[in-house]
């Protein structure tokens, strides 16, 4: 199980006797590996269809005490959301924004975005999930939402900290009772879709970024007045659709039997999450106070 997103390559599971299939050799007269463009894809096939040879109600794997579950993947969010909330609530502390030296202040903001963006990475291209790892990026990424949140309180817009933060737990919750319900369901189409969208999101940001380094301003206008409004406000649907994703990729790690490891994967990826909903909350509410 790989983070849904788009930064991360995704891992699907295979039933393997009550155990995920990570990284094992393809038997004997299975498919070749390679040969299926969706052969990484969790969504190229029904995971709970009747596998060919077993019968519903018949027979089941022992039950395994590595393999993950439910409550390992709520500890383990907990512990990397709670590492970003505590180290984003000491560098509003100890460090406060400047007004006569904001460059400093934003140079640690982006110094700490640096680093927490080279964690990730190195993360999604390991093979196993590294816990130290995983919680050295939330607390970075802490630091950089800590002193963002601080000079954006405190010289844009006063109070909007605490409304992107429950902007974002009632995203969460709508979309977990919205999945749960079924009335989400995440297919290969979904994905796909997904995936397409957020690619071009990303894109039209990095290109807003170079406009408005090369040329001033607020470049193409995502980032204010009516334009940053839509953008927000679609990098919030993204956000919950990506939780969405979240959602399937811990489902099918608890029904396939994936090692307890995976849960820290599954708390990387909520938390990479959660935290590009609270941004775009955060960018969406200050917006809309500026209009007022």
């Amino acid at each position: 199980m790989r983070s849904s997103n788009p930064v991360f390559s995704r891992r699907g599971f295979s039933r393997d006797n009550g155990h995920a299939g990570f990284n094992a050799a393809p038997q004997a007269g299975g498919p070749a590996v390679g040969t299926s463009p969706y052969a990484t894809n969790p969504y190229a096939t029904n995971p709970y269809a009747p596998q060919q040879g077993t019968q519903l109600g018949g027979p089941q794997a022992p039950a395994r005490p590595d393999v993950m579950t439910i409550d390992d993947v709520v500890s383990r969010t907990g512990m990397t959301l709670g590492t970003v909330v505590l180290t984003a609530v000491l560098s509003w502390v100890l460090l406060p924004v400047d007004p006569a030296n904001l460059g400093k202040s934003y140079g640690i903001a982006i110094g700490a975005a640096l680093v927490a963006l080279v964690l990730s990475l190195i993360q999604s291209f390991k093979r196993k999930p590294a816990p130290a790892l995983i919680l050295a990026y939330a607390a970075f990424e802490g630091v950089f939402l800590g002193v963002i949140s601080s000079a954006v309180s405190t010289y844009l817009s006063p109070g909007v900290v605490v409304q992107a933060v429950l902007g974002t737990m009632a995203v969460f919750a709508g979309v977990l009772i919205a999945y749960k319900m079924r009335w989400i369901r995440v297919t290969r189409r979904f994905y796909g879709f997904v995936m397409a969208a957020a690619m071009g999101f990303v894109l039209l940001m990095v290109a807003n970024l170079l406009f408005t380094v090369f040329g001033g301003g607020d470049g193409l206008g995502f980032r204010s007045g009516g334009l940053g409004i839509i953008f927000g406000i679609v990098g919030i649907i993204l956000g919950a659709c990506f939780l969405a994703l979240d959602f399937k990729q811990v489902e099918d790690g608890v029904a396939y039997g994936a090692p307890r490891e995976e849960s820290w994967l599954a708390a990387f990826g909520l938390t990479l999450t959660l935290v590009w909903i609270y941004l775009e909350m955060l960018r969406l509410f200050s917006i809309l106070q500026g209009n007022d």
